[in-house]
């Protein structure tokens, strides 16, 4: 958290928003804020002027006209905020980056996210996001390559989804939703199940995803919101993650939540085998 859907919305927040603005002198306000893998400080971005704004699953770049990119990664908390420069300085402020017109924060209350500064010439994939496999929403996303890969493992079909270098872009809800939609049990062996099940539970996160995404993505608190501090409505519409001993809304049995994968899953045991 947050996931594809969450990254994307505040991706097309920061690109209506963004665009065509210059920075000023950025300031690190707190050392956490920048990675370690960071090529130059933050303050290198001073007069370079936002060309645009991409993602690949949770990684966000701004491509400037300087081939330099300032890569983020949200972490659990982490949210880009427009603000004016009179505004007041947000208390989890971690990264201020004035600009021509207004001032963009880099806002993270658990400090799990990071900012980092590279060079990315026009098209290119900075070194901190090439690692990271295409989403479901690239346009050179193959779905039966990633099949193939899935199946070819012996690992728990929730650990593949949640792997960013297989699939990237799905994390904890997500997956849960998606494995409920497709009735798998989030335990299986990733090589037990048959290339159409595999297939059908790519399409079903790509659809759960799009819902999200169409909805502003999923706030279940105020440590996602996008560029100007609005919520997601996806959680309305979640049919397992969070529901622990709700009924099922398929089969009405209640809704388990072990702890799997170094996290809690959620899945209905009557009805995901």
């Amino acid at each position: 958290m947050p996931e594809l859907p969450e990254v994307e919305t505040v991706r097309l927040g920061l690109a209506k928003s963004i665009v065509g603005q210059v920075f000023k002198v950025p300031r690190l306000l707190h050392p956490r804020g920048l990675n370690p893998k960071s090529e130059v400080p933050v303050a290198a971005l001073a007069g370079a002027q936002i060309s645009s704004v991409h993602r690949r699953g949770k990684f966000l770049w701004i491509q400037t006209n300087e081939q330099l990119a300032l890569v983020a990664h949200l972490g659990m908390s982490g949210q880009f905020r427009i603000s004016q420069p009179e505004a007041h300085i947000h208390k989890h402020l971690r990264v201020l980056f004035p600009l021509s017109d207004f001032h963009l924060g880099f806002i993270d209350q658990r400090t799990f996210g990071w900012v980092s500064v590279g060079q990315a010439h026009g098209g290119q994939v900075p070194d901190l996001v090439s690692h990271i496999a295409l989403d479901p929403f690239d346009p050179n996303f193959a779905p039966k390559e990633v099949v193939k890969r899935i199946r070819a493992s012996n690992r728990e079909i929730k650990k593949i989804l949640l792997d960013q270098a297989i699939i990237s872009g799905i994390g904890n809800i997500y997956a849960d939703e998606s494995l409920w939609l497709a009735q798998i049990n989030p335990q299986t062996i990733a090589s037990a199940l048959s290339p159409k099940k595999v297939e059908r539970l790519l399409s079903l996160a790509t659809q759960v995803m799009a819902s999200a995404l169409a909805v502003g993505g999923t706030s279940f608190d105020e440590l996602y919101v996008n560029v100007n501090g609005e919520s997601g409505y996806f959680e309305r519409s979640l049919n397992v993650y969070g529901r622990e001993g709700q009924p099922c809304p398929r089969c009405s049995g209640p809704i388990s939540r072990i702890a799997f994968a170094n996290r809690s899953t959620h899945y209905c045991f009557s009805c995901q085998k």
